[in-house]
This record gives structure tokens, C-alpha cells and sequence, in this order.
């Protein structure tokens, strides 16, 4: 039932279903987890002679007067006695119904909101209906107020939903968690069944605790959220379960060659690193495609824990395809494994966007024939004409920044027909364990938690707009120094909406500012070739300052930058902010991260920048991030149903999770008939990401 169309519903034609589609209702199941954004007590009739300004009630009594107004604005006025006081009714929209359903004389009951007026006390809008002799008490349940939309209005709303739950009484909703909660309680009660908890949501008795109800925290609003997580749970369970039926090329570990490529670091690999590398090792040596996430702050050394495993693959005769975002980052990842790998005889090519016909053509034979064993690029690698001899590792970097397609086209050139390469997917967004638990089940997790020796936590420091010409000097003096800087300025282009300085203008006034400064300038309506030989200049340290749209968010790595500056950062996420600050500090030089703000600041921007001046761990500002937005936000693009949580809420339900897991281990074991249909109500559409 909960996956039948909302259109099955009596009352719900065509039009009635493209309105609830704005509202994200395409399912009777998506109708039942519409929940209410509050509740009203209409259970009891107040005597209209009690109200007060600001009281919403319920109230009872004949209309003594109805008449259309033509002041400064039309309206339809009606006067509404009950023998203790009377009370205007104030309708601003009104038709020839209205009038004939509120003509002098009726009874009727109304709910609104009290408010004063020219003529006393009156309601605006209220909701009513007209009431016999014969008429009961009023209804003795609360009532439930939901998200309405145009054309879509509140009764109607309700009626439907009304519609939906009767249905769930009818056909006997089946509760696939019953046997799998068995004898479990919830704050001393038995768990109730998912068509008891929906009823009691959408209808609660008049002494709810409707503070619990509304912050997702009753008894009954966890049932629903447990059941939606373990269907997550289960479906990407499912996926992986499904990947792991593929097989792969067992790549054993090259014990020596590996300690010759950590003999030529000029650094020793942190415990982090060496965990993290042992765990890829071990996945790499089985014959089941290792799909693993691996995890590390800006500047943690994910890249030559990459390489490494690109080395394992490369002593067993196999070809490594490492696929970033951006051109730029595709270079840099270029040079770092050519750097590494070729002083062991390991091959390494780059396919990035524009190469010269001859040597791309070059580039395409030693990759089809074998000889170039680690293969660079960006969405280039997946194009047909790009054949591959023997892939079995293929290391995605930023991995939401590509879509499903993407990925799967990439996977698809592997080993053979009958194999699939290995898969290891780096972020430099840390994912906090509440997510990964739920958002990553499918995938194993390698956490590098700590940053090399040597490097410097970035001091963060807060200034107002009113300090700019302090921090230009300062700007200045850096520069003469001998040192690099970054200037960021969110938006290319002025903007009356938003009042962000341009990238361009702002590069004039710093020129006008600071004459000595050498300074570039690079924005995302640049074309790719201007944009790379403004950041090889930088690179190369021809350049002292760099003013920069977010485009250097990601991977750009100038140990000699060692001050950014950020301006409106109160516009900007705590994400997206860290990773900027992570674009300095990257040497052994003390480095400063300056966030530049217009007050007044809104109590979500001011609470961003003190989390980011009070720490530099990615994982404590990724779990204050999680808090601020919510995890739909912060997992991105991510192409699974996690996308679509209709009830639950992974931070708020976060002390469920080690329920749904166990859970949904018991479905697996004890009832597996209860998994498909289980995941069929709640899941749209089914989560690709695991067979990609």
C-alpha cells in the first residue's frame, strides 16, 4: 500500500496530484509521512466572551451580520455571537459560497488565531463549518496542521491524510518489524506497530505530549524513523551484498617494493597512513572488489596512501586509473605519482582535457598496450576512445563530484568480462560516524586521522569588514616578506542581490592598494588554459598574491601560500570554509587563515566562525556542520535513497542506529520474505552507488 500511487486515494485526480508533487507526495506512503508541523487543541468550544488577543480557539455561535466591505480593501465581514460576546470573522478571499455558507442566522463553528480590530476583537481566515442541532462535541483528538501548498489547501490536506490512515485500518498495514523487536521496549511500553504509530501522529489523543511529537522524540515517531533507517540500512546491504557476488583480480602485496617506495619519502608515513595502507593491502590481496572509502582531513597524505595501492597493482602486472574533479587537480595528482613511481620502473600517464593531438595519441597506445601502468586524468579517462590493457584499481578523489554514470562507465574498462577492478574512493570531507554508519554502510571506512609531522595547525582569525584596510597592510607586508597569499571573494560578478565584491574589482583595488604586489587573479568564467597558467605562475612563486573565486577549493597545493583571506565568510558553510583554510599550512611555515565578515552576523553564520577559530579538526567541524545543515546537505550528491529520508533524521535518530543494525541483521536471518517488501515502502528508486 504505502508505495501505491496517491492518485488510488479517493479525491485525487490529476490536478490534486501535480499540486501534492510540490509537497513531495507521490505515494500514499509518502502521504502518511507528510507529519504535521504542529497541532491545534480544538477539542473543547471557548466562550467567545473569554478570549484575548493572541489566543487560538475554537468557537460556536450564530452569524448575526454578513456583509461585504469596500474600504481600502474588499473583504467579507461577518459577526459571530454565542451569548457570551460576539467576534468578527475577516475574509480577505471570498466567493458567493462563503457568503452563502456564513448568511445571518447560521450556526457555525470556527478556529483561528484572535487578533484586535477596528470593530473589537475578530479572526482572519478562520477555518469553519456550519453545525446542526444534531452536531456532537467537538472532536475529541487533536488537530493536526500540515505543510499546504497553492491550490492545496489545509482541509484538504487533512482530508487526505485522513483518507490514507483509513486505509492502513482497512488493509491491515503489515509490520515487518514485529518479529525482529520482538519482546524490545521503549521507555518501559511495548514498541507499537507502524499503522498504530502513523494513526497516533496524524490523530493524538488531547493529552499528547505534543512537544515529543513535534521533535520527533514520542514513542511513535521513533517507530517510523527505526523502520525508514532500517530499510535504508537494509537496501544498501543489498547493494553491497550484490557487489560482493563480483569477483575481482587478487593483487598480492609486494612486500619489498613497497618498503623501496617508503625508503625514497622524505618523510616517514604516519600511523594513520600505515593503518590505512595495511587495510587497502589486505582488500587489494582478495579476489572480491575491495570498495572502500578513505578518509582524511585537507593535507592528511591520502595521495601517497594512493600511489602505494597504485604500486601494488603495478607489481602484479595490472594498470591503476586515478580520476580527479578538475584538470588542475588531475595535474598535481600527475606529478605526485610520476614523482614516486617512476624511479621504480612503474609507468605513469596523464589523459587531461586538451592534450596535442600526437601525444595524446602516444598516451592512448602505452594505455591500451599496458606500458602505462597508472593512468591520470579526469572525466577523459572514461571516453571510449580510452582502452585499457589490464585495469584493476580504479582511485576516485572527491568522489561526489562525479555522478553514478560516471563512475560506472570507468568501471566497466576493467580486467575482463568476468572481473571488476578494485575500488578506492578519497575525500578530504570527513564524514562523521553517525553518517558513515548509515549513509556508508555499503562501503568499508579508512579513517586518517592525523596530520604529518611538521605541519602547523593554521591559526584562524575573525575580522569585520570595518578592519579591511588593516588586513590589506598586512596583506602587503606578507608579500614583501617573500611570502604567498590567498584573497577569496565568493561571487564573479557584482550582484545587487548579493552584495559580495566581484573577483575582478576586487583584484583592481588590492593592485591600487599594494603596487609592489604581484597579483593574479582566477574565477570560474575563466577558460581552463588561462585559469592553469595563472596557477602555475602562483605555483612557481611569480605571483605574491592570488585573488581567487572557490574555485581553489579543492587540491591546489603551494607550500609558500602560508595566509588566506576570506571574504564574506559569513555567507559561506563550515565544509567549504575548512576546506579553503586547508589550502594554507601545507609546509612547515606558521600559517593564518583570516575570515572576513559584514556584521550583523545571523546566529548560524557567528556560531561557523567560532567553531572554526576554536579547532582545526575536519571531524569536529564536519560533525558542527552536520548539526547546522542537516545530512542531506552534507553527504552532497550522493545518489542513494539516503537523499530522501521522509520521517527520519539521522542526527537527531543517531542513538537508533546501533538498533537498526541489529535489527536488520535479525530480518536477514530470521525473516528474509520480510526484506524486499520492506524495502520496496520506503526506498524510491533503488541506491546505485555500491555497483558504481
Amino acid at each position: 500500500m504505502f508505495d501505491r500511487p496517491v492518485e488510488s486515494l479517493t479525491g485525487v485526480g490529476p490536478k490534486v496530484a501535480e499540486r501534492l508533487v510540490r509537497l513531495g507526495v507521490r505515494t500514499v506512503g509518502d502521504l502518511l509521512c507528510l507529519l504535521p508541523q504542529r497541532y491545534e487543541d480544538r477539542t473543547a468550544v471557548r466562550p467567545i466572551g473569554g478570549l484575548a488577543p493572541g489566543d487560538k480557539a475554537l468557537v460556536e455561535g450564530v452569524i448575526e451580520l454578513c456583509e461585504v466591505a469596500v474600504r481600502r480593501r474588499r473583504s467579507l465581514l461577518c459577526r459571530l455571537a454565542d451569548g457570551t460576546g460576539a467576534i468578527t470573522l475577516r475574509f480577505f478571499h471570498f466567493n458567493r459560497s462563503l457568503e452563502h455558507a456564513l448568511a445571518r442566522g447560521r450556526r457555525v463553528r470556527c478556529y483561528g488565531e484572535v487578533r484586535p480590530g477596528p470593530a473589537g476583537l475578530e479572526m482572519v481566515h478562520p477555518e469553519h463549518r456550519g453545525v446542526g442541532p444534531a452536531d456532537a462535541e467537538p472532536d475529541d483528538r487533536l488537530t493536526p496542521v500540515y505543510p499546504t501548498t497553492e491550490g492545496l489547501h489545509q482541509q484538504s490536506v487533512r482530508r487526505l491524510v485522513a483518507r490514507a490512515v483509513e486505509a492502513t485500518r482497512n488493509e491491515a498495514l503489515e509490520d515487518y518489524l514485529a518479529s525482529a523487536l520482538g519482546a524490545r521496549t521503549l521507555d518501559g511500553r511495548p514498541w507499537p506497530s507502524l499503522a498504530e504509530a502513523l494513526e497516533y501522529l496524524h490523530s493524538p489523543p488531547r493529552d499528547a505530549a505534543t512537544a515529543l511529537l513535534l521533535a520527533g522524540k514520542h514513542p511513535c515517531a521513533r517507530r517510523i524513523a527505526l523502520e525508514e533507517l532500517v530499510a535504508q540500512r537494509l537496501s544498501l546491504r543489498r547493494s553491497a551484498a550484490g557487489a560482493s557476488t563480483e569477483r575481482a583480480r587478487p593483487l598480492p602485496a609486494p612486500t619489498e617494493r613497497l618498503a623501496a617506495f617508503r625508503a625514497t619519502l622524505p618523510f616517514e608515513l604516519t600511523r594513520a597512513q600505515t593503518a590505512a595502507l595495511e587495510e587497502i593491502v589486505a582488500d587489494l590481496g582478495r579476489a572480491r572488489p575491495m570498495n572502500r572509502l578513505l578518509q582524511g582531513d585537507v593535507g592528511s597524505g591520502k595521495t601517497v596512501v594512493a600511489a602505494m595501492a597504485a604500486l601494488v597493482a603495478a607489481a602484479a602486472g595490472c594498470q591503476t586509473a586515478v580520476m580527479a574533479p578538475t584538470e588542475l587537480l588531475a595535474e598535481q595528482h600527475f606529478a605526485s605519482f610520476d614523482r614516486w613511481l617512476t624511479p621504480l620502473r612503474v609507468e605513469v600517464a596523464a589523459l587531461i582535457g586538451a592534450q596535442p593531438a600526437r601525444a595524446r595519441a602516444a598516451t592512448l597506445a602505452a594505455v591500451a598496450d599496458g606500458r602505462a601502468a597508472v593512468v591520470v586524468g579526469t572525466h577523459a579517462l572514461f571516453q571510449e576512445s580510452v582502452e585499457f590493457s589490464s585495469l584493476a584499481l580504479v582511485i576516485v578523489d572527491e568522489q561526489h563530484r562525479f555522478g553514478v554514470e560516471q563512475r560506472r562507465r570507468l568501471k566497466q574498462k576493467g580486467v575482463d568480462e568476468t572481473r571488476v577492478p578494485h575500488q578506492l574512493i578519497m575525500t578530504a570531507t570527513p564524514i562523521p560516524r553517525t553518517l558513515a554508519m548509515t549513509a556508508y554502510a555499503d562501503l568499508d571506512c579508512s579513517v586518517i586521522g592525523e596530520l604529518p609531522p611538521g605541519r602547523q595547525p593554521v591559526q584562524t582569525v575573525v575580522l569585520p569588514e570595518q578592519r579591511r584596510a588593516e588586513l590589506v597592510e598586512r596583506v602587503g607586508a606578507h608579500c614583501a616578506a617573500g611570502q604567498q597569499a590567498y584573497w577569496v571573494c565568493p561571487l564573479i560578478e557584482e550582484s545587487e542581490a548579493v552584495d559580495s565584491r566581484a573577483a575582478s574589482a576586487l583584484a583592481r583595488e588590492l593592485g591600487d592598494a599594494l603596487p609592489k604586489a604581484r597579483i593574479g587573479l582566477i574565477h570560474g568564467r575563466m577558460k581552463a588554459g588561462e585559469k592553469d597558467a595563472v596557477m602555475r605562475a602562483f605555483k612557481a612563486a611569480e605571483l605574491d598574491l592570488l585573488v581567487a573565486t572557490t574555485v581553489i577549493e579543492v587540491g591546489v597545493d603551494v607550500p609558500n601560500a602560508t595566509l588566506m583571506v576570506v571574504e564574506n565568510a559569513e555567507r559561506m558553510g563550515l565544509a567549504q570554509l575548512h576546506q579553503l583554510r586547508g589550502r594554507v599550512g601545507r609546509g612547515a611555515k606558521a600559517s593564518t587563515c583570516v575570515l572576513l565578515y559584514r556584521p550583523p552576523l545571523s546566529d548560524v553564520a557567528r556560531e561557523r566562525l567560532r567553531v572554526l577559530r576554536a579547532t582545526n579538526d575536519g571531524f569536529a567541524v564536519a560533525q558542527k556542520d552536520l548539526e547546522l545543515r542537516g545530512p542531506g546537505e552534507v553527504l552532497g550528491t550522493r545518489q542513494t535513497g539516503i537523499m530522501q529520508l521522509r520521517v527520519a533524521d539521522l542526527l537527531r535518530d543517531a542513538d537508533l542506529l546501533p538498533l537498526v543494525a541489529e535489527i536488520s541483521e535479525r530480518l536477514l536471518s530470521t525473516a528474509p520474505g520480510a526484506v524486499e517488501p520492506l524495502i520496496r515502502r520506503w526506498i524510491r528508486g533503488e541506491a546505485d552507488y555500491a555497483k558504481v
